[in-house]
């Protein structure tokens, strides 16, 4: 906790990969959260995306990486950290 009893905020980037980022309009951008998980980074996404940026980056098959790891579930995050939303990946 910082001084006074405060939580510091978290500077995370945010990179979207291949049709992703034609989706979010952009390759990356850097996001300060108060809530330093996933889910803090999603709620960030959903007020900075439009509807439907934020619908392609949701969409079912599409996974996150975490400093180059996929994540599962609810990740806590720590200053500097890299998250990248991936696309389905398909087959033939």
């Amino acid at each position: 906790m910082a001084a006074g009893g405060r939580l510091s905020a978290v500077r995370v980037t945010v990179r979207f990969f291949a049709s992703l980022r034609e989706s979010a309009g952009r390759d990356s951008l850097t996001l300060t959260l108060s809530r330093a998980s996933l889910a803090g980074v999603k709620a960030r996404l959903a007020e900075r995306l439009s509807a439907a940026q934020f619908a392609a980056i949701s969409a079912e098959g599409v996974r996150i990486a975490v400093n180059q790891a996929i994540a599962q579930g609810d990740v806590a995050l720590a200053a500097g950290d890299e998250i990248a939303f991936l696309p389905p990946v398909t087959g033939g």
